[in-house]
């Protein structure tokens, strides 16, 4: 498999950068990885129909090593309730493969402006730092499988990890911040793997994929960012006890509104 030499080195920088972010802001890097991953799949040729969709399935896949890693320094701290993560990861499962399957009917437009809308709104919650009131307790039963189905599906749709809509929701839900970041990142590894083994049956018989695809999911770039990302995560985590992450964040809202209005100009020109 030949694969481009500056191809090979943007992916690495782009796990540098992903990594450190998910380290320094308790973010994913799903929100930089796909717009950056169409930007390069568009500029090497990918196929216009399904760049947005390999951009998202790769970013996804890319969770699989970062929540552990994540996870992993967490547990260590008594932090993760893993009672929440059995309770929402079937509907998470369910919600993944769900989300994987819609983005195969959508079309490269609307899966573009999905994208764009939903960072636009995270990059909005982060600019004002707005932090939910805790109002009641979590729900129980079919209202965890409820809450995680929606969690999954809005997250394989987008390509992150779910740490936006699974933080603001345990923290409604009266769980401390600390504990609900924790269990976000150990819910990561159910989103990142009910939905890449759902974007890979998605795209199966796809034709006209780049060499080292499997359905929507491109393996070279998987690789290569999952290496990096997971070794500059740590040092993020570092930083961020030595900066002000709070003026952070609202710098990289800024960019991520930057990167919304990408995508979505992506999507209004396909």
């Amino acid at each position: 498999m030949n694969i481009d030499p500056v191809l090979i080195v943007e992916l690495l920088v782009m796990g540098c950068v992903s990594g450190f972010l998910a380290g320094l802001l308790g973010i994913g890097g799903g929100m930089v990885l796909v717009p950056a991953l169409t930007f390069i799949g568009t500029a090497k040729g990918f196929p216009a129909d399904y760049v947005v969709k390999m951009a998202v399935a790769t970013s996804l896949a890319t969770i699989l090593f970062t929540s552990l890693s994540s996870v992993r320094a967490h547990h260590k701290r008594g932090a993760v309730r893993w009672d929440v993560v059995k309770l929402l990861a079937p509907g998470i499962v369910v919600g993944s493969l769900l989300g994987a399957q819609i983005a195969k009917l959508l079309s490269t437009k609307s899966l573009a402006l999905v994208f764009a809308v939903f960072v636009s709104y995270s990059a909005l919650q982060m600019f004002i730092d707005k932090k939910p009131k805790p109002s009641r307790q979590l729900p129980q039963g079919a209202g965890m499988i409820g809450a995680g189905t929606v969690i999954g599906t809005l997250s394989a749709l987008v390509g992150a990890g779910g740490g936006f809509i699974s933080v603001p929701f345990m923290a409604w839900c009266n769980v401390a911040i600390h504990t609900a970041v924790a269990t976000s990142a150990a819910l990561g590894f159910p989103i990142a793997l009910a939905g890449t083994i759902g974007y890979i049956y998605a795209g199966w018989n796809l034709q006209g994929v780049p060499v080292g695809s499997f359905g929507y999911l491109y393996l070279p770039a998987l690789v290569l960012i999952a290496v990096t990302s997971v070794l500059f995560a740590p040092l993020g985590a570092k930083a961020a006890h030595k900066l002000d992450v709070k003026q952070l964040k609202r710098v990289f809202a800024c960019l991520l509104f930057l990167l919304a209005a990408y995508m979505a100009s992506k999507g209004l020109a396909a």
